[in-house]
């Protein structure tokens, strides 16, 4: 991996720092330091663990947990069947709803907010027009708006460098809103969509 990569050029380093080339030596250095060898272990780790991340055994948890229960309930009363019943009533699984429904949430990868489809009478005249999602949590949209003083409409005044609008890369300053959160934004005050982002 890596650290073995890492290991080939501090030989050939080694090499050229004999011959006392320029700045060589300061190279070398930095490459044998206990810091950088320390953050290739770290980065050969992370990345054995994302070729193999873990796959969830099941995407319906919260259903296979109530079919267990049903289950136990008629099943006869064995002292396995007894102690799983304990367990599955214990303080640590009576928030399981909550628990279970966030895991199939997350295993069927349905945490994306969904976009209504595309109309199919788009005119071939008419401006091309881009649907984007940015799920925002308590942080600024890192954009300002204005209304254009020719058109009237609602754009995209500026892009805050660092902000989430940039990260994300898929507002541009000039960009018309048309729609935010599904209010059409025409005939809006900045103010009143702003209030809606």
């Amino acid at each position: 991996g890596v650290s073995h990569v890492l290991t080939l050029v501090l030989q050939e380093l080694s090499l050229l720092c004999k011959r006392d080339v320029n700045g060589i030596g300061m190279l070398y250095d930095l490459l044998r330091s206990h810091w950088l060898q320390a953050l290739l272990k770290i980065y050969e780790c992370l990345q054995h663990y994302l070729g193999k991340r873990p796959v969830p055994v099941t995407l319906q948890a919260r259903a296979l947990n109530r079919e267990v229960v049903e289950l136990l309930r008629e099943a006869p009363q064995s002292g396995e069947i007894k102690e799983l019943r304990r367990l599955l009533r214990s303080p640590h699984l009576k928030a399981s709803p909550a628990l279970l429904s966030a895991h199939d949430t997350v295993a069927q990868k349905d945490f994306e907010p969904t976009l209504p489809p595309l109309p199919d009478n788009i005119p071939e005249n008419e401006e091309a027009m881009r649907i984007v999602c940015l799920v925002k949590n308590n942080q600024p949209l890192g954009a300002t708006i204005k209304r254009h003083e020719i058109t009237g409409d609602i754009t995209v005044a500026r892009v805050i460098h660092g902000g989430l609008a940039d990260r994300s890369g898929l507002l541009y300053a000039g960009d018309k809103l048309v729609e935010v959160n599904g209010v059409p934004v025409e005939g809006l005050e900045p103010e009143q969509v702003i209030n809606i982002l």
